[in-house]
């Protein structure tokens, strides 16, 4: 069986991609959760990063490698259909290698609630990016999902950018806000979001960033043990 190298489920949105797209899809997998921080994450992974999938003796770092490696193993990580298969595969990769003002300015935390000190320049462009993109592939596939009828790899992408637009109340378009709530009642997601508000632990980096960019309004995590 699988093993997946994972950190904590309210802040890792890069172990949150993986883990929701094996949940939902039903590859079994046993979990392996280290605490950010932790000095032994370089006796799993070779980056030194989270996640990674072990399978026997390989170890398979960096999300889209995971997604590809189990797309080579497991029919339904990417869309059937072979123009919306390469379009979903566009679009993780941009999401894999883009957005960085929102990573930056809207770090994860699906525990919490905040009002943001205002929406920046380049913030913005993120979020009309986003909204063009999703609106792009909902049309060309029909939906519900970006690559048409069911959940694939690239749905599973963007499930970290639907906590982060309820965490801070980015403002979106209709079809965007109704593709960020179809994305959060996902059942994976929803099992990921209930225990990342479970954890009680704290991260004081993750949670000095959290902080710098808005008025905590809600905290609706465990109390610290």
């Amino acid at each position: 069986m699988y093993e997946l190298i994972i950190a904590n489920k309210n802040y890792s949105s890069w172990s949150m991609r993986a883990w929701v797209l094996m949940r939902q899809l039903d590859i079994p997998f046993e979990e392996r959760l280290l605490r950010f921080g932790s000095v032994i994450f370089r006796q799993y992974t070779p980056s030194g990063r989270v996640p990674c999938l072990i399978d026997g003796g390989m170890r398979i770092w960096d999300t889209l490698a995971i997604t590809e490696y189990l797309a080579e193993r497991h029919a339904g990580i990417w869309p059937a259909d072979a123009r919306a298969r390469a379009w979903a595969r566009s679009a993780a990769a941009e999401m894999h290698s883009g957005f960085a003002t929102l990573r930056n300015e809207c770090s994860m935390s699906v525990g919490v609630r905040l009002r943001r000190h205002g929406i920046s320049t380049a913030l913005q462009a993120d979020l009309t990016r986003l909204t063009e993109l999703w609106g792009d592939g909902l049309a060309r596939h029909g939906g519900p999902y970006l690559g048409g009828g069911e959940f694939s790899a690239v749905d599973a992408f963007f499930a970290p950018v639907a906590t982060r637009v309820v965490t801070y109340g980015l403002p979106m378009p209709t079809q965007a806000a109704t593709y960020v709530g179809r994305l959060l009642v996902v059942p994976a997601v929803k099992q990921w979001i209930a225990a990342g508000i479970a954890e009680d632990f704290r991260d004081a980096d993750h949670e000095g960033e959290i902080l710098s960019q808005g008025v905590l309004l809600a905290d609706l995590r465990a109390p610290v043990a």
